[in-house]
């Protein structure tokens, strides 16, 4: 009886060893050869499952989506439950920043492909947005929570604070790729930051 294929864990496999190339060499010259010897299968059976190279890297980033996702949803619920905004917001974040290994290859791969929408726009403009965008309206839902419930200033603009906030953690990302600081430092100032934007309550408790 022939051996029954789970084609979802297949097509998975392949995304995910385009991910681990473009975290070790980036994608600029990631081949479809190169996936499928990566994958341990063939050619062929990559050109079955993604048509073009495109497809391939819009695929492979919905898996990378997936892991950064998962990844998140771990570190606010290390910071107890049940989770509050700000508790979501401090866990978010802290979860994109490399600190460890798995955050340093999901920031590399994050780098490699915003490297390639550099070459290629078209890329960006079809799919390049999408994660980024869910994040920063994940990230303003949770600070308009916070205002209702008198955690920060009412007066902030949400939307702004929270594509500031994703910035200013993508910029610490980079600068710990870059050797600038280590992860340590990084979530330091990460931190500083929040403690700032959530210490509303504390100074009118206080006035």
């Amino acid at each position: 009886m022939p051996k029954r294929v789970d084609h979802d864990v297949r097509r998975r496999e392949i995304g995910e060893a385009l991910l681990r190339i473009a975290a070790s060499r980036g994608l600029q010259a990631a081949s479809m050869r190169e996936v499928a010897a990566e994958a341990g299968v063939s050619l062929r059976l990559v050109q079955y499952y993604f048509h073009s190279k495109n497809e391939l890297l819009l695929g492979a980033m919905v898996y990378l989506g997936e892991q950064l996702s998962a990844r998140v949803e771990r570190h606010i619920r290390a910071r107890g439950l049940p989770p509050t905004p700000q508790s979501t917001i401090y866990g978010t974040l802290s979860a994109i920043l490399p600190t460890d290994d798995e955050s340093r290859r999901l920031t590399r791969t994050y780098a490699a492909y915003y490297t390639l929408v550099l070459a290629e726009p078209a890329l960006g403009a079809e799919h390049g947005g999408t994660y980024p965008d869910a994040l920063e309206r994940f990230l303003t839902r949770q600070l308009q929570t916070a205002q209702e419930q008198g955690e920060v200033d009412p007066d902030l603009v949400a939307p702004t604070v929270a594509a500031a906030l994703l910035a200013l953690t993508n910029g610490l990302g980079s600068s710990v790729l870059g050797g600038q600081r280590d992860g340590a430092a990084a979530e330091a100032i990460l931190i500083y930051h929040l403690d700032r934007l959530f210490a509303y309550r504390s100074r009118h408790q206080k006035a």
